[in-house]
Order: C-alpha cells, then structure tokens, then sequence
C-alpha cells in the first residue's frame, strides 16, 4: 500500500513549481522586452499556465489529505459557511474566475512607438495631442477623461481606420504651480518635475494610453523653439511692452506670480473668495492679480503691495481679422465642439482681442532672449502649449514635417473648456505671429467638467478618486475606462457615483459584453473541442443580424469620427446586445441535439462577432480587447465600414475564462466610504476644481 505524502513533501513540491514559474514568468518578461517571436512568447505562456494547473491540482490533493490545513500557509482553514440553496446556472452564464495578465504586459498597451512616424502622402495624416497635464499634482478622474483619455480613444480610432497617426502628450513643468509644489515639498522645482513626471507616466500607462510621445517641456528643444518663435514675433513687430502695477510681497521680497496670489473674485455676481490670480475657478474668468479684492500672498498669508515692472504683451488686436478668418474656415472644414465655438466666437472674439501678456517676473521657466529681460521668463500659456512642438522634436528630429506642413496634416486637439482660450487664441495667434507656415487647428474636442459623487476633488481632503488610487482599487483598467467614456461629459457636467459604476460594470460590462464573450467561446471549447465550426446556410435571422450590426457600425464609425465618443461607445455595445438576443434567440444549446450542423452555423458567426468587437472596443477599453483575443489566439484588425466574416473555419481559440466579475454591493459601499474624504479640516484644504483637465496646455 502506497503511504500518504507527508505535508513536508507538499510543501517542497509546491516549492519546486512555484520556483519554476518565477523563472518563466522573468523568461517571459525578458522576451517581451526584446520583442521575440509570438511562437516563443506563447510557449512560455503555455508553460506559466501548464504550472498554474499543477500547483491547482496539488492543493486539491493536499486538501484532500489535510482538509484542516493551508498548503502554503500556517492558517487553519476556516469552515465554510452554510449558504442558501441558489438556482442552476443557465449554460452560458459567465463564471466568478476571470481572465488575468499582468498589466504591463500587454502587448501595445501604454508603450510609446519606438519608430518615428512622418507624414505620408497616400494617407490622412493626423497629428493629436492631449492638453498637457501640470506636473505638480496627481491626475484624478476628471484631468485623466478630459483630455489624455479621450485623445488616446481618438488616436486608437485613427489607427484601427488606417490613417497615418501621431499621439503626442507630456507633462507641462514650467511655472509658478511648480514653483509652489516645490515649497511645499521642501524640494527644487525639477526635483518636484522628476517625481511627479514620473507618476503621471505610470498612471497613463496603467490606463492604457497609447503616446507616440510622452515628453516633458523642461528640454532644450521646448527652450530652443519657444525662443525662436518669440524672436520671430518680434521680428514681426507683433510684441508691444507695458508697465504693469503687480502685486509685491515685502515679506517674501519678490513680486508675486499670479498663482502666488489669491483673493476675492472682483466680477460681478460672483464674489469667490479663493480666486486665483490668473483665474477665477468659479465663475472662468481670466483674472490679473491687481483686480483681486483683499490679495493674500499664498506663501506667507501677507497683504501684497501694488509695484510697477516692464512686460511684453503679444499684440492680438492687430492679428484679429486674421484670427477671425482662420476660426471661421477651420469650424466649417474640422470638427469643433460646441462649447469650443461658443468660447472662443461668442466670448473672445465677440468681446474684441486685447494685447496679452506673455511674460512673467520668475525664475523657473523658459528665459526670454533678451538683455533687457533676461530676469524674467515666459508666461506659461505663451510657452506650454509650444510643449506640443518641442515634444515631437525630441520624438523625431524631422518635426516640421508635422508641424509646419498644413496641407497635409490634420491637428486634432483634446482639452477641457477651461482651455479653450489658449489653444483656438493665443496659441494659433502666437504661431500666426512668428510667420511660419504653421500647422494649425483642425478639429477640438473639450468636455465639460467631471464631478465627484456631486463635490468636488480634492487631494488634500481625499475626496474623488486619483488615478494612482483607481489603480489600488484592484478593478482592472477597462472598467474605468468604459465608465469614465460612458460618462463622459461632452455637453454638461456629469458625476461619478459609485453606485452608478457598479451599474454600469455589473449589467453592461458583465451581463451583456462578457456575457456574450464567453458564451461563444465557452460553448467553442465544450462542444466543439475548442475549433471554431464549420458556416453552413445563412438563413434569415442570420442576415437581419448582419443588417443590423451594419446600422450599428455605420452609426459608430459616423460619430467617432467627430469624436462623440459616448454615441459610439453605445453603438458598440449594442452590437454586443444583437450578439446577445440572437444566441438567446437560436438557442445553440438546444440545437447541438437536434441539429448540429445548424449550431455550427450559429457559433461561427457568434464568434466573428466577437472578433468585431474587440475591434470596435480596442480604442475604449485595449486590456479587454487584448485579453479576449489572447483567448481567441487572433491577431488585431482594423475597424470596418462592413462586417465581413474573418474567423475561419477550423482556427483553435485557447480559453474561455470570462474577462468581467461582478462588483458587489459591500464593495461599492467601502470605495464609496474610502474616498469621500475627511469630514472635517484643521485649515483650508487644497481642492482641486472638478475641470475636465486641470492642465496648462
């Protein structure tokens, strides 16, 4: 009689796998990076899950032997409780488990280009950029979905349509938020750059936005080319000079940038008592410090005392008919939100242009080139949004190819309304300025702003969710991907509401999509040896279900293509819902008794429907998109103007490990607890406006 393996051996047995898979997961990882061929990387994957299966049977049998016992752990096992009998199953109803890799494994999934790409001639050339976020703080929700997100969709869009594409973004770095972040830390403001550089980076990449280019703008090219354009303008007699009343700290001993400033807000009907000294977060307007009522320096509390320092002001009136004409052709030939037009047409414009002030008495910024101003630097919404420039210079040396070619590259741009003024004003006016053959605005997309369970964010309050927080959270990134750009406020304010997020993942994300999913492929891999089946006859249903996933297609490429985001994403997971009533409709679980060759039939076009959406939702949510075509072991594709078939007869798909769980009801309520921040304050807290991007450029 064989004896009992002894829980030693258990354990130097588990010791021995779990040692192995260490080596394949680093083997595995090491390919990843060196970009091996797809047959070695799968083998290893092979291999990582042929371990995890003999690691799952071994605790099985361990528990068989030791029921009280952990293998691995010292814990006794606790006794499971009694639960209520539940009702059966149906067949297709997806299980608990879901499918899991590694993030940052991901192949395509935040990882920058590695090859410069140009303009082509044979293709639309679509240059996009995101506004560029301030380094100084930690993204929440609202900055994330108001520009970097919402571009990464378009960008992914683009390239899935075959156009040739450019994603550009970075972390602006330069100014007078820098310089208060630094005093705050205790550190220099590139100290301050280096550290939250790198946070932002990590939490777009744990997002899954896909840049060509991540940049910074505190490089030499940003310094390079700002200064040039610059010099250009004075060239062009475009630059007048005043002397402007400021506010001065005697404490301090400096003048006070605007950001060092705060007060009550002087316009009528509003009164906010923290306004910035560059801008009103209540009421929008765009302030100078002087007009605060009761100025406060934001370092030391003191009452700041009006002096008189010489600045130079870019000359906007003399390029307003210019401006104007420019608005009007680039409105009618691009795509311009409507509160994009409002703001810039029927505020600015309407109102009349004044000369703008671009420069600033600090020291951390881009120098202006000049003796009699070498003291002072440019004013940040002069020199960020030049961050667009400069971070394709260090992406390709060939930038102008991009940036000065207008004929044949389209510039798409994503920000929040509250920076409409600078990329469709200032920007356009500066590069008008300077003379160059500037490739200016097509198409801009700005939201609204994105609200926190009806308050607003605040880091120092712990209310809202941050984006290193979203990734703490355990729910993978394409749920809030896909609850962010359902909720995205394209033309009002919207709110992020726990209870609605649990909606929208358990009966959108769960109930259908993944419901579908892993229907087919489960039913693929249990009734037909994981081989996709034969395409018999196509009978009536089958074609109005073609007709019907083409109204939906035509719907989502028309709105995406003018970056309404939310209609299409609604348009694609219709596509899921026709999936969804068709299997319930053919009910191939009855039909795999009466009538095989039909159910073959019915799960091959099931499965290219699949193989449609990870097409359709790889621009909204890429992780999902990745995982499910792992389990299909297919390739990407591009979206379509017409579904046509593209899974053949015959193909092997992997697995069929649903790819959603459920989020239930206790868990909402302990992530609605966790960040609805302190109820009480020693102080003033830090509160970060709710914009669609707090962000500079």
């Amino acid at each position: 009689m064989e004896c009992e393996k002894t829980k030693e051996q258990f354990a130097e047995d588990l010791k021995v796998l779990e040692d192995g898979q260490a080596v394949f997961q680093k083997e595995f990882v090491e390919l990843k990076k060196a970009k091996a061929d797809k047959a070695k990387i799968d083998e290893v994957l092979n291999r990582l899950k042929d371990g995890k299966e003999k690691i799952a049977v071994l605790q099985k049998e361990f528990k068989t032997l030791y029921p009280e016992d952990t293998l691995g752990g010292k814990t006794k096992a606790k006794p499971k409780e009694k639960k209520e009998p539940v009702a059966k199953k149906e067949k297709f109803e997806v299980e608990v488990e879901t499918y899991t890799l590694p993030e940052e494994l991901l192949p395509g999934v935040g990882v920058e280009s590695t090859n410069p790409i140009l303009p082509v001639d044979d293709k639309r050339n679509i240059l996009i950029t995101s506004s560029l976020p301030y380094v100084n703080n930690v993204p929440h929700l609202g900055n994330i979905i108001g520009c970097v997100l919402s571009a990464d969709v378009f960008a992914r869009y683009c390239r899935l349509r075959g156009h040739n594409v450019i994603y550009i973004c970075g972390t602006d770095e330069y100014g007078t938020a820098t310089e208060t972040k630094a005093l705050q830390e205790g550190m220099t403001p590139i100290e301050v750059c280096n550290k939250y550089y790198k946070v932002h980076k990590e939490i777009y990449e744990w997002f899954g936005c896909q840049f060509d280019k991540f940049g910074r703008t505190t490089t030499e090219q940003q310094t390079t080319i700002a200064q040039q354009i610059f010099l250009d303008i004075q060239k062009n007699d475009y630059l007048l000079t005043k002397t402007l009343e400021q506010l001065y700290c005697p404490t301090c001993a400096k003048f006070l940038a605007d950001r060092f400033v705060e007060g009550t807000c002087p316009k009528e009907g509003c009164g906010y008592v923290d306004a910035r000294g560059d801008q009103c977060d209540q009421c929008g307007s765009l302030l100078n410090p002087i007009e605060l009522v009761n100025p406060r320096c934001k370092t030391c509390g003191t009452t700041p005392e009006p002096r008189f320092s010489e600045h130079l002001f870019l000359d906007l009136p003399r390029l307003e008919g210019r401006l104007n004409e420019w608005v009007d052709n680039s409105i009618s030939q691009g795509t311009w939100s409507q509160n994009s037009i409002s703001t810039t047409k029927d505020k600015w414009l309407k109102e009349g242009l004044q000369p703008r002030c671009i420069t600033r008495d600090l020291k951390w910024g881009t120098p202006v080139p000049l003796d009699k101003y070498k003291e002072k630097v440019f004013y940040v919404w002069f020199d960020a949004p030049i961050g667009y420039i400069s971070i394709t210079a260090n992406y390709t040396d060939e930038w102008e190819k991009w940036w000065k070619n207008p004929n044949k590259v389209e510039l798409h741009q994503f920000m929040g309304k509250d920076n409409v003024p600078f990329h469709c004003v200032i920007f356009p006016a500066s590069l008008m300025a300077s003379g160059g053959d500037w490739t200016l605005l097509h198409s801009i997309s700005t939201t609204e702003y994105l609200n926190y369970e009806n308050t607003q964010f605040s880091k120092s309050r712990g209310t809202g969710v941050f984006g290193d927080a979203a990734k703490n959270t355990g729910i993978p990134a394409e749920v809030w991907r896909y609850y962010l750009l359902a909720n995205r406020p394209e033309t009002s304010d919207s709110d992020f509401n726990w209870e609605d997020f649990g909606a929208k993942n358990n009966n959108e994300l769960l109930a259908n999509l993944g419901n579908f999913v892993n229907r087919c492929l489960k039913f693929t891999k249990d009734r037909f040896a994981s081989t996709v089946p034969a395409l018999g006859q196509l009978t009536e249903d089958d074609q109005t279900l073609i007709k019907e996933v083409d109204e939906q297609l035509e719907i989502y490429v028309k709105e995406l293509d003018l970056a309404k985001m939310k209609a299409s994403l609604q348009a694609a997971m219709h596509v899921s819902r026709l999936g969804n009533n068709y299997l319930q409709k053919q009910e191939p679980w009855v039909l795999i008794k009466t009538d095989p060759q039909r159910c073959a039939t019915v799960l091959h076009v099931g499965l290219n429907l699949v193989k449609l959406l990870t097409a359709l939702l790889e621009p909204f949510m890429p992780h999902f998109s990745e995982k499910v075509l792992r389990q299909m072991q297919l390739d990407h594709s591009q979206i379509p103007d017409r579904w046509t078939f593209e899974v053949p007869a015959g193909h092997v798909i992997s697995d069929a490990v649903p790819i959603f769980r459920q989020i239930k009801e206790q868990e909402l309520k302990e992530f609605a607890r966790r960040f609805a921040g302190k109820q009480e304050q020693e102080g003033k807290a830090e509160v970060v406006k709710p914009k669609a991007a707090s962000s500079s450029a």
